[in-house]
């Protein structure tokens, strides 16, 4: 699981880092907030969740385990979607407010569950 959270995490700061430089060579810092959530969502949050198992959870491979890789994925992926149609216009926020908001709950449930694989490990200790 540790690969492929980093694998994931890695590909996001690229993605995020290409955002960034768009917007710093148009001088258009309009997706500044998607940028942000690229990199801290999906870089920075998947990158840690990738030491935690190596360095905590042996590198375990169980189902919560995968539940809570694709649940983190796949809130993360609704959230920078989200906010890119949100903050490049293209949607109005009534419209996009539904997807952003079962998005965060991913994400946040995703670090739910990052915390019980964690306490479940202690515990097998």
């Amino acid at each position: 699981m540790d690969r492929k959270f980093v694998a994931t995490g890695l590909g996001y700061a690229i993605i995020g880092l290409a955002l960034g430089i768009f917007m710093a060579a148009s001088k258009n810092h309009g997706q500044l907030v998607t940028h942000a959530h690229i990199m801290l969502i999906g870089f920075v949050v998947s990158f840690v969740y990738g030491l935690c198992h190596k360095l905590w959870l042996n590198n375990t491979t169980s189902k919560l385990s995968q539940v809570q890789f694709y649940i983190h994925q796949a809130g993360t992926i609704g959230v920078v979607i989200g906010l890119f149609l949100l903050y490049g216009n293209f949607v109005s926020q009534e419209t996009i407010d539904p997807v952003l908001t079962v998005s965060t709950l991913a994400v946040l449930l995703g670090m739910i569950l990052m915390k019980v694989l964690f306490i479940k490990s202690a515990k097998n200790s």
